[in-house]
């Protein structure tokens, strides 16, 4: 149990317990091309090259295509979050320390999942876009930056393209007609509010923000627009909770774990954005 448990003893008649406000869990799991049930240390994705067609004579032979396939390997990582639960210090609390634990517990490694997949995202060698806040106008430009990158890199417009914003890019998009008004964007299902995702359909991407990107509230942050198929994650265990009775501690482990791991599959379907989160928003 943490060492400041005595913090949450019950002093008065107090019947709720207010968790710190934190990320619940992954928001990028369902994101992302994801492979299941995955036996030992690594799994592998396989990319395909592009075909060529072409012309034959008649009665000819018809040339090979011989599309290039590329193992993409994807290597899994144990990660875990536990706390003790003293039998005795739960005689002296009003809430469910137990359960209060391992909710934390599973929150937090759901935000290590999206480390993983954040990780391979900030891999990319695509040139970078230049999120620009100096007016509406340069920010509804980026935006087009962004979806015309994606288009130039043939990255299928079928519903699967994502972009992640900061929540400082994020207020500056809401500063946009287009963007903010359900007159433009879409109705946002099957997204709304799934797993505390707010996304907005919007230019054939699905938008969100994302308080877990690099440099967030820095003059470096970075936000990224993607497809689904671009970057991978395996998965032999998802997000499970073990509850332990330890005699010798009087005490329960509450421990959860997961064993996941990401990888950038397809280079091409990853763009970075530069984001200044430090620049002023323009006036609406």
């Amino acid at each position: 149990m943490s060492t400041s448990v005595d913090q949450a003893f019950v002093r008065q008649y107090e019947m709720d317990v207010h968790e710190a406000f934190q990320r619940q869990g992954s928001k990028l799991m369902n994101t992302v091309r994801t492979k299941t049930g995955v036996v030992g240390k690594s799994t592998t994705f396989q990319v395909i090259g592009k075909g060529t067609a072409t012309t034959k004579a008649r009665h000819g032979i018809i040339p090979p295509m011989n599309q290039q396939h590329t193992p993409v390997d994807c290597f899994l990582e144990d990660l875990y979050a536990g706390d003790w639960v003293d039998k005795l210090d739960e005689l002296k609390l009003n809430i469910d320390e137990r359960e209060a634990v391992a909710r934390g517990g599973a929150m937090a490694c759901g935000r290590a999942v999206d480390d993983q997949i954040i990780t391979k995202l900030d891999s990319t060698s695509q040139t970078a876009i230049t999120f620009t806040y100096t007016s509406i106008a340069t920010i509804l430009g980026s935006f087009l930056a962004v979806t015309e990158q994606l288009n130039e890199n043939d990255v299928p417009d079928d519903g699967q393209r994502w972009g992640l914003l900061t929540p400082h890019a994020w207020s500056a998009a809401m500063v946009v007609p287009q963007f903010a008004s359900a007159d433009f964007v879409g109705s946002d299902l099957p997204f709304p509010g799934a797993a505390g995702r707010q996304v907005r359909t919007w230019l054939g991407v699905n938008w969100m923000m994302h308080t877990g990107l690099p440099g967030v509230s820095s003059a470096t942050a970075k936000g990224f627009g993607y497809h689904r198929d671009a970057v991978g994650q395996a998965v032999a265990q998802g997000i499970a909770v073990d509850i332990t009775w330890h005699g010798d501690r009087a005490a329960h482990w509450v421990n959860n774990s997961v064993s996941s791991g990401a990888c950038l599959i397809e280079d091409t379907g990853v763009i970075e954005i530069t984001i200044n989160d430090t620049t002023a928003l323009p006036a609406s």
